[in-house]
């Protein structure tokens, strides 16, 4: 998969990853795999101590929550949404003039808003080509806009969140 294609591949001046990894991911069994997630990493941190070094559902789903009179009252938000996002709306709703630097700027919440429209979500899957021992690298994305929005990546089977049926013959070695 290119780098492009995970957002990796920018203007910025500082060096280019050559390659990225995802340490693998697993369920706990514990009844809800992206809460119990483990990953299996380069760190000493234990379960549940935080690490965002996988591309697992574990580690790119987030919480969010707002409140006031800027904001719809129980609204859960069926759109994906990332913390560029909340800086974005922040900035609208306190009518600061934010220049952008770069691609990855986020979007207004503007379904969370009074009057608020929920906005047209498109999902897709990408995969690479199979490699020589059948492994697959799949990519689950949404999109609202232009803004792309990470669900999971890796190998089906090894990665929480990528379901092992989600591509046809995929090996799960």
């Amino acid at each position: 998969m290119s780098l492009d294609e995970i957002a990796l591949e920018g203007s910025a001046i500082t060096p280019h990853p050559a390659i990225a990894i995802s340490f693998r991911s697993f369920d706990t069994v514990c009844g809800e795999p992206v809460r119990c997630s483990v990953e299996v990493a380069d760190t000493i941190l234990q379960q549940g101590q935080g690490m965002h070094g996988s591309f697992s559902r574990g580690d790119t789903w987030n919480f969010m929550a707002m409140q006031g009179p800027d904001f719809q009252s129980h609204f859960v938000d069926p759109a994906p949404a990332s913390n560029a996002d909340l800086g974005r709306t922040i900035a609208q709703l306190m009518h600061l003039d934010v220049s952008d630097k770069g691609k990855l700027v986020g979007r207004v919440l503007s379904e969370a808003l009074p009057e608020g429209v929920a906005p047209e979500v498109s999902s897709r899957v990408i995969t690479s080509e199979r490699a020589a021992n059948g492994l697959v690298t799949v990519l689950d994305m949404q999109q609202v806009g232009e803004t792309r929005y990470f669900d999971a990546a890796g190998f089906p089977g090894r990665t929480v969140g990528l379901s092992t049926t989600s591509l046809p013959g995929a090996t799960t070695q």
